[in-house]
């Protein structure tokens, strides 16, 4: 813990003392990602749909400046290297540095889900779509940790919303016949 609180005051000072002591506002691409999500509620299939989606996550990681931009690449190659310490690291330098930008939660989020800290995820989950609330692969991660904590009526109502966004998202068999989502509250 020491470590992690001597690497992230580290990474602080380094922004601080190369002229980024305050985070810019993050860009607005609200408008973009609507457009976006109106296209793939349009799709007529799923690989339209998976296109689509990726120009989603070229806006979200768009983040407020270079430092910004920095920390989070970084956080993400390393998740991606299964380097989970050295991801919290740099997310959590940037969650400090520019805690109105969402992706840095939902980031922060995917790496303690894979870690399996599910409320951990669930509590960066909330903040990323308090500040991005149509961000649909913060609420379908949502729905995941709600899962993995066997809140299932609440995983359900958290799928359920990501899908009224994107409805060709691939959790979206959970809630398919034989799913493990489907049946619940109904009557069977």
């Amino acid at each position: 813990m020491r470590f992690a609180l001597a690497s992230l005051s580290g990474a602080l000072a380094t922004l601080a003392t190369a002229g980024f002591a305050e985070c810019p506002a993050a860009p607005d691409h609200g408008e973009e990602v609507a457009a976006v999500l109106s296209e793939i509620r349009a799709a007529e299939t799923e690989g339209v749909a998976r296109v689509l989606g990726n120009s989603l996550w070229e806006l979200w990681t768009d983040a407020p400046d270079e430092a910004a931009q920095a920390l989070l690449n970084r956080g993400m190659s390393r998740r991606s290297g299964f380097d989970f310490l050295g991801a919290l690291e740099d997310l959590d330098a940037l969650v400090a540095y520019c805690p109105a930008y969402a992706e840095g939660y939902n980031q922060r989020a995917f790496v303690y889900y894979l870690q399996r800290d599910f409320a951990a995820a669930l509590r960066d989950l909330d903040r990323a779509l308090a500040l991005s609330p149509n961000h649909v692969a913060a609420l379908s991660g949502r729905a995941l940790s709600l899962y993995g904590l066997s809140q299932l009526p609440e995983a359900k109502a958290a799928l359920e919303a990501a899908l009224a966004l994107n409805p060709w998202l691939p959790e979206r068999h959970l809630l398919a016949p034989g799913g493990p989502l489907h049946t619940l509250g109904q009557d069977i």
